[in-house]
């Protein structure tokens, strides 16, 4: 009994405290600073309170707060938390093989928020990701946009929109994917087919249901499936579709302006063959384009090119670059955006490709992005440039508050590697004789 009071006491005073903590002002001094929407600053300071930044500029221009924390940042860099625009951390699962086409489908009700997968992103600064099903169907189902606070349950980790909903997309794909035995298509031009019917039907679904005006006793019977997609046609639901080779990524073109669907390109191989129709595309958000660097496996990946991004940024397309993790593992995003510059990209589109680029690509520019006053305080501490192969990210700070930081050996595993690592538990110490000690779940 005495030991259970005990426990709750001490859990008031953890608690207690991070409420504290939460609402008291940080200062993060001394750093060079990279917000991204402006030029970086040599010495600067950046303050953060009750989630939001809420000062930013150099050293001898910021008022810092007289309660606020201060910490000492000299020598660092600090820039906003990364933005992967299309991954699968958490174990998603979205459609399964009795359709190649399921908008009903919500990767909400299968992603693990405890998995270590989403541990090692924050290792890596991604702060917000596009959580994605699978790309082995014509339409896998619903994605979810997530912030990578600390989280018991998935609604920790949820964006919410201002009508109180969850922020997300819906995945569609084409080419060499979703082409097998049926019920899924067995060639590119039925693909297309597929596709088109069911955008017919959710028209004539949302004819019906206008055309109740609100009487209940004339609705058509409710369909999941077409309210996922009368959402897409009206422009509450952006599309994220995987294609590759230059044909499909013109086929996508072509459904979006028949349908006058909104559409961000993803992974786009042959990107830099057809930059200028891309481009041209009213319904072309902009493109999100993966770094491979081991190139193999799909015959209609074998054009694709470290030259797509600079390509399509001259072109005058929005880039971004994503993961698709664990294709790229979340800890070496920043390395796409270096990558990037090596094959032409100018530096400041590389650093806005992984930062505010992707943010609207997802529709959360106001949100996330850069250090900007009243955006969210999600922001990284690194060792030095980002874009080099020697820095190190120290700490990754979301809505002002801290999840992961290398010097800790319990979050150091999920940068590094190792047996935390793989199984999901946290590498608290090692001891003398080499002995790890380990924690799962929360038991050690």
């Amino acid at each position: 009994m005495l030991l259970s009071l005990v426990r709750s006491f001490v859990w008031v005073i953890v608690v207690s405290a991070s409420i504290w903590a939460q609402s008291a002002p940080i200062a993060f001094t001394g750093a060079k600073i990279i917000p991204v929407d402006g030029a970086e600053i040599p010495d600067g300071t950046v303050v953060v309170a009750d989630g939001k930044v809420v000062a930013v500029g150099a050293s001898n221009a910021v008022r810092i707060p007289a309660n606020a924390q201060r910490v000492d940042a000299k020598g660092k860099v600090i820039m906003p938390g990364l933005v992967d625009s299309h991954s699968h951390i958490g174990q998603p699962e979205g459609a399964d093989n009795s359709s190649p086409f399921q908008p009903d489908v919500r990767v909400l009700d299968s992603v693990n928020p405890r998995a270590a997968s989403i541990k090692r992103a924050r290792a890596g600064g991604i702060t917000t990701v596009n959580v994605m099903p699978g790309s082995g169907h014509l339409l896998s189902g619903q994605t979810l946009y997530l912030k990578l606070r600390e989280a018991r349950v998935i609604d920790d980790l949820l964006i919410r929109l201002a009508d109180g909903s969850y922020a997300g997309g819906i995945k569609m794909a084409n080419g060499t994917n979703p082409r097998r035995a049926a019920p899924f298509p067995g060639t590119r031009g039925k693909s297309a087919a597929i596709v088109r019917e069911q955008f017919i039907k959710a028209q004539e679904y949302r004819a019906k249901v206008l055309a109740a005006g609100g009487d209940k006793a004339k609705l058509p019977p409710r369909d999941l499936r077409m309210e996922a997609l009368v959402e897409v046609l009206d422009g509450k639901r952006l599309v994220q579709h995987h294609t590759h080779r230059h044909d499909d990524i013109l086929t996508v073109l072509r459904l979006a302006e028949e349908f006058k669907f909104r559409v961000v390109l993803h992974h786009v191989s042959d990107g830099w063959m057809v930059a200028k129709e891309v481009a041209a595309s009213k319904q072309v958000v902009g493109a999100s384009v993966i770094v491979v660097d081991s190139p193999g496996g799909k015959l209609e990946t074998k054009d694709v090119s470290f030259d797509t991004a600079g390509v399509m940024d001259k072109a005058g397309v929005l880039v971004g670059f994503h993961t698709d993790d664990g294709v790229t593992d979340s800890r070496w995003f920043l390395r796409s955006a270096g990558l990037g510059v090596r094959a032409g990209l100018d530096r400041k589109k590389a650093l806005e490709s992984v930062t505010i680029a992707n943010a609207k690509l997802l529709g959360l520019e106001a949100r996330v992005g850069t250090l900007t006053v009243g955006k969210d305080a999600d922001l990284l501490v690194l060792s030095g440039d980002p874009l080099s192969v020697y820095t190190h990210i120290e700490q990754t700070w979301v809505e002002g508050r801290k999840v992961w930081e290398r010097s800790v050996a319990a979050d150091r595993v999920f940068a590094t590697g190792g047996l935390g690592a793989a199984l999901g538990g946290s590498l608290m110490s090692l001891d003398e004789c080499g002995g790890y000690s380990l924690v799962l779940g929360g038991q050690q």
